[in-house]
């Protein structure tokens, strides 16, 4: 029988979602919490109220609101990442990739490492089938630095010559860079747990996951996504037409409109959207990158965002106390502490510890041991493992959706609390040493 949710509820929680994003952020500001962690305690609090039935929504009987929710706030939050991020990528300069090191190192050695391990585990931990295990290790896989407002860059700088804008917090960028990147990157093993799950050999899989969900979806959402931001840049900043130069009339719409029509595209494509957003708004950022322009469209994307994460927190806090966590199993509770506080830490350290004493062409050098550290543990997971739980289980049968859905909630409040009680003093340390140590 189909779930039905009350409108009138909906309402309200996007009203008690939005009065608080106004008023937390200052209330917490003296205080080592950040908003996500009060969100999910409120929406626990709320789920123990007899509240009925249709005022409740259930991850698996609504299971699509719940994928489109979270569909959209990712690539709010991509967009502004993008915007957000000072250090220029020229895909045609060595020493630009350089400066990029860490992030690659955690998407091409932390990330796989990562997920084959959680995988592993949740087969031989939990007893999931193969298809199952490989979903929760994709599905784990994205970090989310928007539940931890500390641990991401602030925003574009706009005041300064546009040849010194850089990051100057190695582990801020790691953490943001890696966050815009992994959302998209964690979808062809999203993908093969949904092949696998249909399929009988590895003929039947094999080929189509290799050439195409590995290779090919990459590139199709790459590509769309720098065309489209390049067209909207040229359009906003160059056009002959002065009503089109949007950066001269100060309309952040563009913005919001640079994410659906990126994302559009690329879905239409068969690209990944996700990645899409992400080259589009690096792109965006690329052209007149200390105009105002820019900042202007990151102030408008990241509220935006913050009401979606807070409503998403809410939906996830009620949820918890109301039988999301029924299956969840001592195994599966133990497993996701682990993965917390061991998989992530220690595949991540692994990939920073790959050249890390290396130093780019200008003679900068990355991550500190103090600061590799901080970069592993902080590997917070959230609205990206809610979304490709929802979407892959809306596309093909698995067994065991009750205990995939017991454990992701679990680590992601796990995650929520422990990164967002951590946050505030780890990073003011980081930031006390390195004004130490520049001074």
């Amino acid at each position: 029988m189909e779930h039905l949710i009350d409108a009138n509820f909906v309402y309200l929680l996007i009203g008690l979602a939005l009065l608080i994003a106004v008023v937390l952020p200052a209330a917490l500001r003296t205080v080592a919490l950040s908003p996500p962690v009060v969100l999910l305690a409120l929406g626990a609090l709320m789920g123990l109220l007899p509240l009925p039935d249709a005022a409740q929504l259930k991850p698996i009987e609504d299971r699509a609101v719940l994928e489109h929710l979270t569909e959209l706030t990712v690539i709010i939050s991509l967009m502004g990442v993008g915007l957000a991020l000072d250090r220029p990528l020229n895909i045609r300069s060595w020493a630009s990739w350089q400066r990029w090191g860490a992030t690659w190192r955690l998407l091409a050695i932390g990330m796989p490492l990562a997920i084959a391990t959680t995988a592993w585990l949740g087969w031989w931990v939990l007893g999931l089938a193969p298809a199952s295990a490989i979903l929760l290790g994709a599905a784990l896989a994205p970090t989310d630095p928007v539940l931890a407002s500390d641990v991401q860059v602030e925003g574009p700088t706009t005041e300064a010559d546009e040849e010194e804008i850089d990051e100057r917090d190695e582990v801020r960028f790691a953490l943001t860079s890696e966050a815009g990147l992994n959302d998209g990157m964690a979808f062809p093993f999203v993908h093969l747990a949904i092949l696998v799950a249909g399929a009988t050999t590895f003929a039947d899989w094999g080929p189509t996951w290799f050439g195409w969900d590995l290779v090919g979806m990459v590139v199709v959402g790459v590509l769309i996504g720098m065309l489209t931001g390049w067209a909207l840049a040229k359009a906003a900043f160059r056009s002959r037409r002065p009503s089109i130069r949007t950066a001269e009339t100060g309309e952040p719409l563009l913005a919001l409109a640079a994410v659906l029509v990126s994302y559009g595209l690329a879905q239409v494509a068969h690209g990944y959207g996700f990645l899409a957003v992400f080259a589009c708004a690096m792109t965006l950022r690329s052209m007149e990158r200390s105009a105002d322009y820019h900042a202007l469209m990151h102030q408008v994307v990241e509220r935006l965002e913050r009401l979606l994460t807070l409503i998403v927190l809410l939906v996830l806090g009620v949820a918890m106390t109301n039988g999301l966590l029924g299956s969840l199993s001592w195994k599966g509770a133990a497993l996701g502490i682990g993965l917390v506080l061991v998989v992530r830490p220690v595949t991540a350290w692994l990939a920073l510890r790959v050249g890390a004493g290396a130093r780019t062409k200008e003679g900068q050098k990355g991550l500190g041991r103090r600061e590799r550290l901080a970069t592993a543990f902080f590997g917070i997971r959230g609205i990206g493992s809610i979304y490709y739980l929802a979407y892959a289980t809306g596309v093909e049968e698995f067994g065991d959706v009750e205990t995939l859905w017991s454990t992701v909630g679990f680590v992601i409040a796990v995650s929520v609390v422990l990164h967002g009680v951590t946050a505030t003093p780890v990073m003011r340390w980081l930031d006390d040493r390195r004004a130490t140590v520049e001074n």
